[in-house]
């Protein structure tokens, strides 16, 4: 698998996607430029919502996400992942189960745990080198949690943070589910229905939940 590949979900043949990364379709710049300033545009300009959920295939196609203001993990990761292809990166989707430790209580509340899960990542490869970046957290939303923005230098690991601006506990890595070659809906789909069995009954049979 060469992950360069366009698919039903990673559509960057799309106009959406062409628009998203048509400033960076230039020889000028690097393959390691290019990704860490889309990792940046990413990261920045679509909020961070984990409280939308889309149960519905359409929910997870990178140019229908392109369209909205926000999106979760999954989203911004997929989004990512797709301009990454574009721009002749290749890129795939991880996941793994996190934990919150800061401004949990509205989380708490809608999903009974501080736990979120599956929580999506990207693997991207520079220089025959696989990483790992996490575009969820935009910068204002770093700013109000009194944490640094996951920043993303092209060479290294961009993860969650271990800790706050304040040495206190910020996110936790739980369980790593590896990488997948394209979105895994049925992954996806059951891991939720697994861990938040009480919100999926209380939304039987939409296709979003927003809490």
């Amino acid at each position: 698998m060469d992950y360069l590949t366009s698919t039903y979900y990673f559509d960057y043949e799309t106009d959406e996607i062409q628009e998203l990364v048509k400033e960076l379709k230039t020889d000028i710049l690097t393959k390691k430029e290019k990704a860490k300033r889309i990792y940046n545009k990413i990261r920045d300009e679509w909020r961070y919502d984990p409280y939308t959920l889309s149960f519905v295939k359409e929910g997870y196609v990178a140019s229908t996400i392109a369209k909205k203001p926000k999106g979760h993990c999954i989203d911004k990761s997929i989004l990512l992942i797709t301009c990454l292809r574009a721009l002749g990166i290749p890129a795939r989707i991880h996941l793994a189960k996190v934990k919150n430790h800061i401004a949990v209580e509205r989380l708490t509340e809608k999903f009974g745990t501080n736990e979120l899960t599956p929580h999506g990542m990207v693997n991207l490869c520079l220089d025959d080198k696989w990483l790992k970046v996490s575009p969820a957290f935009n910068e204002s939303l770093c700013k109000m949690c009194n944490v640094a923005p996951l920043e993303f230098d092209g060479d290294n690991d961009s993860i969650f943070q271990e800790y706050n601006n304040e040495g206190n506990e910020f996110m936790e890595y739980v369980e790593d589910y590896g990488h997948f070659e394209d979105v895994p809906l049925d992954f996806i789909f059951n891991n939720v229905k697994e861990h938040y069995p009480e919100l999926i009954e209380k939304y039987k049979g939409e296709a979003e939940i927003k809490l």
